[in-house]
């Protein structure tokens, strides 16, 4: 009996273990936290290889985006908030395309969780998306930062060293183009 009890107690502790570990895991990046790695492929559109600062073909990481910030919106098109969103999202692209302080400093990229290229493309058109979208098809990225409904923001920091830092995550609720552009500006530390 003691045995028992004994085997018994150590299946429980390694259960709960293992599924602690995986809830962990699956947690979205948080404010101070690295981003998850992310691998996209260099955008065969020229205009969008340089909005990115990016050359050649191949994939990139986020840390090679040429700018001080990167602001990632995790959306599919198929989220009806995605598709409301979309004209104040591009709002706040035109925002910052426009503002001399920021033009360089802040790029903006989406990335469709589950959907694939063409699906990519269809909301790029449908939304006239001026920014680089990328495909994220078999949920990949989508996984790594935790599984997060859509449209999902975070804003990153990437340092002159090289490394970088999530500085905001937002869920939803996206307030409009100039209040956005304010948050970005005072958390990325720009103003």
């Amino acid at each position: 009996m003691k045995t028992y009890l004994m085997s018994f107690a150590v299946i429980t502790i390694l259960f709960f273990t293992l599924v602690f570990q995986t809830l962990a895991a699956n947690k979205p990046p948080e404010k101070g936290e690295q981003l998850p790695v992310m691998t996209l492929p260099i955008p065969k559109n020229p205009e969008e290889r340089t909005y990115l600062g990016l050359s050649g073909s191949g994939s990139f990481k986020i840390q090679q985006i040429k700018a001080k910030v990167v602001i990632i919106e995790i959306f599919s098109m198929y989220c009806p908030y995605c598709q409301k969103d979309a004209p104040g999202v591009n709002e706040l692209y035109r925002l910052i395309e426009n503002n001399p302080e920021t033009k360089n400093k802040i790029k903006l990229i989406g990335i469709g969780a589950g959907n694939s290229s063409y699906e990519v493309e269809v909301f790029k058109k449908t939304y006239n998306v001026p920014f680089p979208l990328f495909p994220d098809k078999d949920f990949t990225i989508h996984k790594a930062c935790g599984e997060v409904r859509t449209p999902y923001f975070m804003v990153v920091k990437l340092n002159d060293d090289g490394t970088h830092q999530i500085v905001h995550t937002q869920l939803g609720e996206y307030p409009g183009a100039q209040p956005f552009f304010e948050l970005v500006l005072k958390v990325s530390g720009l103003k």
